[in-house]
């Protein structure tokens, strides 16, 4: 059996039986090689923050810096709940850049590698939320580093879990999403945090705040911790 096809409360508990040495017929074996004992960091990074607000909804207004911290503490309760050791780069609205004079953006994307180091971090996952000058682009986007295979093989796997996700989905007001597939093909970056470690990192754009049905569906909080879940889902996946 796939963990990727558990409910919710039953893949969270196997996670953390398996975490503590507790043997579980198949389910356990599937999960085995991701850890033997509660070890394993996995460290949140909720992009932007402080005066860096990142994109804005088109209909809402509602601030990526909000909607990626959102995202990040229900991941981090995900994560927690199995068993795992999580650190998170920013727990708040504000950012990590201290002073707020020029270079700020450096200092806070620094401060973040700092963490990620300090952490000895076995995964890093990015939370932004994209955007696109064409309104109808919409869905997740996953990037890894070019030079790191176990980045393209996390990326490939919270996408499989993501795609998941849209079979059934239904947007806050009771209409169904007529979006195809969850996320869009996985692609490489190159971008500062995916450079912090020589660990699995990943950038995982959530949607495009540009797109309104996407728009809808960010800011709701029940697809918040779907989307949570299923990027939990995947980052487990990935260690078994």
């Amino acid at each position: 059996m796939k963990l990727i096809f558990l409910k919710k409360g039953v893949l969270i508990t196997l996670v953390a039986l398996v975490l503590a040495g507790v043997a579980f017929g198949i389910c356990a074996g599937a999960l085995a090689s991701a850890s033997s004992k509660g070890d394993r960091v996995i460290v949140i990074d909720a992009g932007h923050g402080g005066l860096d607000a990142g994109v804005l909804g088109t209909e809402t207004n509602v601030k990526e810096s909000e909607v990626n911290l959102a995202i990040a503490k229900l991941l981090k309760g995900y994560f927690s709940e199995a068993g795992f050791e999580v650190v998170m780069t920013r727990k708040d609205s504000g950012g990590l850049y201290g002073s707020t004079v020029r270079g700020f953006k450096m200092r806070d994307m620094k401060k973040r590698r700092e963490i990620i180091e300090e952490s000895g971090a076995d995964m890093v996952i990015s939370i932004h939320q994209n955007v696109c000058p064409l309104k109808s682009k919409r869905g997740g986007q996953i990037y890894y580093d070019k030079s790191s295979e176990s980045g393209k093989a996390l990326a490939e796997s919270i996408k499989k879990a993501l795609d998941e996700l849209s079979d059934g989905e239904k947007l806050p007001n009771g209409e169904k999403s007529t979006k195809s597939g969850r996320t869009n093909a996985v692609l490489t970056g190159d971008y500062f945090m995916l450079k912090c470690t020589e660990s699995p990192s990943v950038i995982v754009e959530c949607g495009f705040l540009s797109n309104p049905d996407d728009e809808k569906l960010l800011c709701s909080e029940e697809f918040r911790q779907q989307l949570a879940y299923s990027i939990f889902k995947g980052a487990v996946s990935y260690f078994g």
